[in-house]
């Protein structure tokens, strides 16, 4: 008699999920595989839509936005595209935040444009006002709150009751905040953008984005969108980012202390002129950030006092404990540079003058705050000798 039949294997049960990888998906019969396009947009075509380990991420993170669907993407560009791409077409008119994400804004500029698709920035901190922009073609409105690098806060209740009125799609960048801080289909947005890379990846390690929504038609469309484009996200991404989101809470409040408390500190220093933070109830945005989000995250950004480009090579090379990268969110602290050039380039800018920008990780406060401070004292006698 077979041992395996009088003792069969127990069922594997696990904490973390699996991670299925595939590229093919196969059938019972000839019917199912013909009909094989009606399992969308939950089921399983053929790999480029997913897995279930996607699927699982997808319906976590649907959760945590407050959403009934989500469909995640090769990366929180990926992300943002593939929203236009799903519902923007030739004729239409496209509503950018001028503070958006660079990325962002060369896609509608340099491609969408070229398919005949009329782009137009809009003042980054703008609320009802954005009706003066409003056409009888506009699409959708893209948001980001606040905005990238310059971190102006739109309305989006404003901003939300003109689309709603005006047959107006939106959608909102809110990596900044995550669902822990901001909701943005509660608010009344039609998408909510994140960029898993940053936060609830966590680590630094991994490419991802998400998209949620609460329409199940413009669930399908994007479903189709995704396999269209081949926006497929590994199954092992996956798995890292809900690896992120059970310390996503943990990470987020801890940073976001951390944060602030050094923010405040930085505000009073004589050698920066600006902090650009809609957490501080110095900043333009503050009320708005303070009715409408519950947390403040780890970016913000600073503006010193205005020197020759030397005395910010010392800063820079002052530091010891902040890594210099572009993204941020991760566990260890990152800082970036942005040039004066490039901000008085902007529309409607919000300075002329060069900005860092700040990802606070989980490293000790203060140490990271006497890092800081020993940057700022480098930058402050390089500008004394050139004074």
């Amino acid at each position: 008699m077979n041992s395996n039949a009088q003792h069969p294997s127990p069922p594997f049960r696990s904490l973390s999920p699996a991670v299925i990888r595939a590229s093919t998906v196969v059938f019972d019969s000839r019917a199912d595989f013909a009909q094989r396009k009606d399992c969308q947009p939950d089921g399983y075509s053929y790999g480029i839509t997913g897995t279930p380990t996607a699927r699982e991420l997808e319906r976590r993170v649907a959760r945590l936005e407050g959403g009934a669907h989500c469909i995640v993407t090769p990366s929180g560009q990926s992300a943002l595209m593939m929203t236009l791409m799903g519902f923007v077409r030739g004729g239409d008119h496209l509503l950018v935040s001028a503070a958006g994400y660079g990325a962002l804004k060369a896609f509608a500029q340099n491609w969408l444009a070229q398919f005949n698709v009329a782009v137009e920035f809009y003042p980054p901190a703008i609320g009802a006002e954005i009706e003066q922009y409003v056409k009888p073609n506009t699409r959708m409105i893209c948001m980001e709150s606040p905005g990238t690098v310059t971190m102006e806060m739109p309305d989006i209740p404003a901003i939300v009751e003109v689309a709603k009125r005006c047959g107006i799609l939106t959608m909102a960048d809110n990596t900044w905040a995550s669902p822990l801080a901001f909701r943005p289909l509660e608010h009344g947005v039609d998408f909510s953008i994140e960029a898993a890379t940053k936060f609830f990846g966590g680590h630094s390690d991994l490419l991802a984005g998400c998209i949620s929504m609460n329409d199940a038609g413009h669930y399908a469309t994007l479903r189709e969108t995704q396999s269209v484009l081949g926006q497929q996200t590994s199954p092992d991404d996956c798995f890292l980012v809900m690896r992120g989101l059970e310390t996503l809470k943990v990470r987020f409040d801890a940073q976001s202390a951390s944060t602030l408390t050094i923010a405040e500190v930085l505000e009073q220093h004589t050698e920066v002129k600006r902090v650009l933070f809609p957490a501080l109830a110095s900043d333009p945005g503050y009320s708005i950030w303070r009715r409408d989000f519950s947390g403040s995250g780890c970016l913000f950004s600073l503006i010193l006092r205005p020197v020759p480009e030397a005395a910010f090579n010392a800063f820079f090379d002052a530091l010891e404990h902040f890594a210099i990268g572009a993204s941020w969110g991760g566990v260890h602290s990152l800082v970036a540079w942005y040039p004066a050039l490039l901000q008085a380039s902007r529309a409607f800018a919000r300075t002329d003058q060069p900005i860092i920008r700040l990802s606070i990780g989980l490293e000790d406060t203060q140490t990271l705050l006497a890092d800081l401070l020993n940057g700022l004292e480098a930058f402050r006698r390089v500008r004394s000798q050139a004074a």
